[in-house]
């Protein structure tokens, strides 16, 4: 017979649907091969990748049932014979395309860093994959310079935060949007220069006008605003960054206004340039560890869900209702 010993609780996804169709079970503790490490997890971030997987709609598909949770935090419990780096008591942090969603995980020793001292776990679970995306995007494919204007949307959410916060460090001029006075607030306390409403009639002008009448160098779209709202507010020879969809909508560009404005669009999708350009991933990840050890970035934790609650934890991210990241704790 099984016992709470051999097994641990997680959240499963059986069938494909809204975050009800999460239910919370008991599986097995899988085995410990050579060069894999057993963690026990405490804490979990949660991403909007989550909230699509579970619904069938992100571009990776788990084969069913799953684990959801890409990204935790905790302290290794294990190790196989081969593992070289880490051993029993280490804080970690874990990088996953599942399982985050656990009491525990087996995850190979490549998946693993060393969470800085800097960081709670809570923290931990969810700096990695916004921040990541946030110095990708600014830094390797926009090359964000010192005293650029840079616009980024959706900037009271996690992935928001972190590119107000990586584009501050990087010198820019941070002009953040949100949609509530409570995220404009977590932006301007994260390095925002200026920071505007995203439902403003006159948006576009509202950038021009903060910009002294040139218009966003960079811009960072995480939410999938408008396409002319945007061209609008960009100044000529923008680089455009496509993040994501978080608004629900994916726009079709028109493209005489980018010709017109001798604008750049570029797509955004970290995990997967990382897995064709292998040393960016370890410099970008080197680079982020280190500054949240000196303590230059660490992320905004607004809301903790025990385990059971983790469908929760996904609609408050679906419903755009949180500030900056949102923690499951197994």
């Amino acid at each position: 017979m099984e016992t709470k010993r051999d097994s641990y609780r997680a959240i499963i996804c059986a069938e494909l649907g809204t975050p009800d169709v999460l239910r919370i079970t008991r599986l097995p503790q899988p085995t410990l091969g050579p060069s894999d490490v057993r963690v026990h997890i405490v804490a979990a971030g949660v991403n909007f990748p989550d909230v699509l997987m579970v619904a069938g709609e992100y571009q990776f598909k788990p084969v069913l049932p799953f684990v959801p949770g890409m990204e935790s935090a905790g302290m290794v419990i294990e190790t196989g014979a081969s593992v070289k780096h880490f051993r029993p008591g280490d804080r970690v942090i874990v990088r996953q395309r599942t399982g985050a969603f656990a009491e525990q995980a087996v995850v190979p020793e490549s998946m693993l860093n060393k969470l800085p001292e800097t960081l709670s776990f809570e923290e931990g679970a969810s700096f990695l994959i916004a921040f990541t995306t946030a110095l990708y995007a600014l830094r390797t494919r926009a090359n964000l310079q010192t005293q650029e204007h840079v616009l980024i949307t959706g900037a009271g959410g996690g992935v928001g935060l972190a590119a107000v916060a990586v584009a501050a460090h990087l010198g820019a001029k941070v002009v953040a949007a949100a949609t509530s006075f409570e995220k404009r607030e977590a932006a301007r306390t994260a390095g925002a220069t200026h920071v505007i409403d995203s439902n403003a009639e006159h948006f576009a002008a509202l950038v021009q006008e903060l910009t002294e009448g040139r218009g966003a160098n960079v811009i960072y779209d995480p939410v999938g605003l408008p396409p002319l709202m945007l061209l609008r507010a960009a100044a000529f020879g923008a680089r455009i960054l496509i993040i994501g969809f978080a608004g629900g909508k994916i726009h079709d560009w028109p493209a005489n206004r980018i010709l017109l404005k001798c604008a750049s669009l570029i797509g955004v999708r970290a995990g997967e340039w990382s897995r064709h350009f292998t040393d960016v991933k370890s410099d970008e990840t080197a680079l982020l560890l280190k500054l949240a050890g000196e303590g230059a970035l660490r992320p905004y934790v607004s809301q903790l869900f025990p385990l059971e609650h983790a469908p929760d934890a996904l609609r408050a991210l679906a419903n755009r209702e949180a500030i900056g990241r949102v923690v499951v704790l197994p």
